[in-house]
């Protein structure tokens, strides 16, 4: 089993700042200056947080518009919960909606289309690369290109399993992830070492490979699960 981890410092900062906004909050309502109910409350942190986590992750077009959505969300729901937004389910709802067709014409418009602003460009053909997304939902996908280059998986409240185990690459292959109470499951070669980067918040991941003698073939799994886990194995 790889013991390979590292934190982003980066996360850690974003994570730290939402335990003192929180902790704020707790204060101002015991105080008496707001009146708040923390227990629906912590759920827009959550989603603000998850927000700007899967933003500074992204490496495609899709992952920005997820990231900026739940950041979004969240804001309105924290205005709304400390009385700073008079805004009723009766307009949210609708506006949720919207919000949810605008995202599938955008992934449908951009569908082929890779976002380079934080990655360099992954070259290959369609089986080269995956981006992949889950929201309520299940995707399961295998991948048998000899020329693997990475991509991005998210997974909010749904499931993605991706089966690597007749790919290859050569040399270093990057994958981000992103968990929200939803789960990954990524199978890879027993011939590839595995590097875990990733930072799970109220959840787990799970790295479960056998590490090669050469380690000539890398597989950099990054990002976040927040409320949810992820599994890297055989």
């Amino acid at each position: 089993m790889s013991t390979e981890r590292q934190h982003n410092p980066a996360a850690q900062i974003v994570v730290g700042l939402a335990v003192i906004a929180a902790g704020l909050l707790f204060l101002l309502d015991n105080l008496g200056w707001l009146e708040l109910d923390m227990s629906v409350q912590f759920w827009p942190i959550v989603l603000i947080v998850a927000g700007v986590l899967k933003i500074m992750g992204a490496r495609s077009t899709n992952g920005n518009i997820i990231g900026g959505a739940l950041l979004l969300f969240g804001v309105v729901l924290l205005l709304k919960g400390i009385g700073l937004l008079a805004v009723g389910w009766n307009v949210l709802a609708p506006l949720v909606m919207i919000g949810v067709g605008i995202f599938v014409v955008a992934r449908s418009a951009l569908h082929r289309r890779l976002d380079t602003r934080f990655a360099a460009p992954l070259k290959g053909g369609s089986d080269d690369a995956v981006f992949a997304t889950a929201i309520l939902g299940a995707y399961k996908r295998r991948i048998t290109s000899q020329q693997f280059a990475g991509g991005e998986i998210t997974a909010i409240m749904g499931g993605c399993e991706l089966d690597l185990r007749e790919a290859s690459l050569a040399g270093d292959a990057v994958v981000n992830i992103f968990a929200l109470m939803g789960g990954i499951t990524i199978q890879v070669p027993v011939d590839w070492a595995v590097q875990l980067e990733g930072a799970p918040i109220l959840g787990g991941i799970e790295e479960s490979t056998l590490r090669p003698k050469d380690g000539a073939k890398r597989l950099v799994v990054r990002g976040y699960a927040i409320m949810g886990g992820v599994e890297i194995r055989n």
